[in-house]
């Protein structure tokens, strides 16, 4: 586009910034709507956290070559509004479903979603689906489901366990007496042990005794 008005540029900044800002963009045909069809519409779809805008195609296709949806450019042709997808695409998507059975010359032509492009089938498929607070709440009740289940198991897993112990004991004749405990033997004193002798003391030897001194007598000298 050589040498594009202000006012184009503008527009084709807008288309830009709101698809890459939402979460997606369902596009319609809208002939033979009157104005106060698309006041309605645009009520309901508000109401659903989508936004009706109509540009011209020209300048759409510009913002879409931009961003890379090529995609796109084919159903950028007639009549076309975009709905634009603030938060939630299913409440969105069922409110142009049930517009378009109301009144026949609303037509769903596809759109994208995040970065992946959606047919009029998809986007078909997308009206068909609980709201994702709805899906949220359901997987969560399916959560808590097994997990109820298992805390009743545990709860009814020591009075199964209880029955049946007491069954078995009654079909075996009841509880068996117990058998005394043999009274152990009291263990033998231990006998004290004689004391040892004492040893005799030895005998002291014999004290030497001098020998007799011999007296000479007077006969003998």
């Amino acid at each position: 586009m050589d040498n594009p008005r202000p006012a184009k540029v503008a527009v084709v900044d807008e288309v830009r910034q709101r698809l890459t800002s939402t979460n997606g963009v369902i596009l319609t045909e809208y002939r033979g709507l009157t104005v106060g069809d698309l006041a309605t519409l645009r009520r309901a779809l508000r109401e659903a956290g989508g936004e009706y805008k109509v540009y011209k195609n020209t300048l759409a296709r510009l913002a879409v070559r931009d961003l890379g949806l090529l995609e796109l450019e084919a159903l950028l042709e007639g009549p076309t509004a975009m709905a634009f997808v603030r938060d939630d695409v299913v409440p969105v998507a069922k409110a142009l479903r049930d517009y378009a059975r109301a009144n026949p010359n609303l037509v769903v032509k596809g759109g994208v979603l995040g970065t992946r492009v959606l047919t009029a089938a998809d986007a078909g498929a997308i009206a068909d689906l609980p709201a994702r607070d709805v899906l949220l709440a359901r997987i969560a009740g399916g959560l808590a489901a097994p997990l109820q289940q298992f805390a009743g198991l545990l709860q009814a897993l020591p009075r199964n366990l209880a029955y049946g112990l007491k069954a078995l004991i009654d079909q075996r004749g009841g509880v068996p007496e117990p058998v005394p405990e043999p009274v152990p033997e009291p263990e033998p004193e231990p006998v004290a042990e004689a004391p040892a002798p004492e040893p005799e003391p030895e005998p002291e030897p014999p004290t030497e005794t001098e020998p007799p001194t011999e007296t000479v007598t007077q006969e003998e000298q």
